[in-house]
């Protein structure tokens, strides 16, 4: 019955963190958690409880209305789709694809996240991801000595943010283009530490500055 806590018994794919999907999801469609209760059908303390308790195991069919209701799939809420690429699902009926205008690219960039850098190295270009921020306009992260991203200072190089929603069969990508400079001076070192938002994600000691100044500012959206 929807609205109670059942032991979960039936094989499958982990749980994981069922409760930071579900707040994540929600909030990503602006719902508060008494609509997101409402259209579920379960009481608003019960989704409080599949949001804040690690332990929660709801049945399938609270699942399959969650996900409905977010617009997204079991396998995403429960984990299951960790080691898949996003983009996987089928191309809406009508798609429309769309140019954004620098404006628009700008409010998408935010002020952090995970984008991926493209820089030319020794051995060809390479592309990987790097946690970062905005600030003033430009983009920054944290890394350290003898890896891939350490190799952008003093290049022109790309760096690209995008979001693709599998259960919309919509997404955006924006394109950054513009040359990368290692932030050395201790007073600006102090001031983007204090201003960043995200930390590195692989961790360890990361105190190389690096900055992209945008010289172009490109993207683009498809919408159904």
């Amino acid at each position: 019955m929807a609205g109670q806590v059942r032991p979960n018994t039936a094989e499958g794919p982990p749980l994981g963190d069922l409760g930071r999907r579900l707040a994540t999801r929600r909030k990503e469609l602006g719902l508060t958690r008494e609509e997101t209760a409402e259209r579920v059908g379960i009481a608003p303390g019960y989704l409080r409880y599949l949001e804040e308790n690690s332990a929660a195991a709801p049945g399938r069919g609270a699942l399959l209305r969650l996900a409905n209701v977010l617009h997204t799939t079991v396998s995403h809420l429960t984990g299951g789709d960790t080691q898949a690429a996003s983009g996987r699902a089928r191309a809406g009926h009508h798609p429309r694809f769309t140019e954004l205008d620098p404006s628009e690219c700008r409010a998408l960039l935010g002020s952090h996240g995970v984008g991926r850098l493209g820089v030319d190295t020794a051995s060809g270009p390479v592309v990987v991801p790097v946690n970062c921020s905005v600030v003033d306009g430009a983009i920054v992260f944290r890394t350290t000595d003898d890896t891939a991203p350490s190799m952008a200072p003093g290049r022109q190089v790309a760096f690209e943010v995008d979001r693709i929603d599998d259960a919309f069969s919509e997404g955006w990508s924006v394109l950054v283009r513009g040359p990368a400079r290692h932030v050395s001076e201790a007073e600006e070192v102090r001031r983007l530490a204090a201003s960043v938002h995200s930390t590195p994600w692989a961790g360890g000691e990361r105190d190389l500055w690096v900055r992209i100044e945008p010289r172009s500012v490109t993207g683009r959206r498809i919408t159904v």
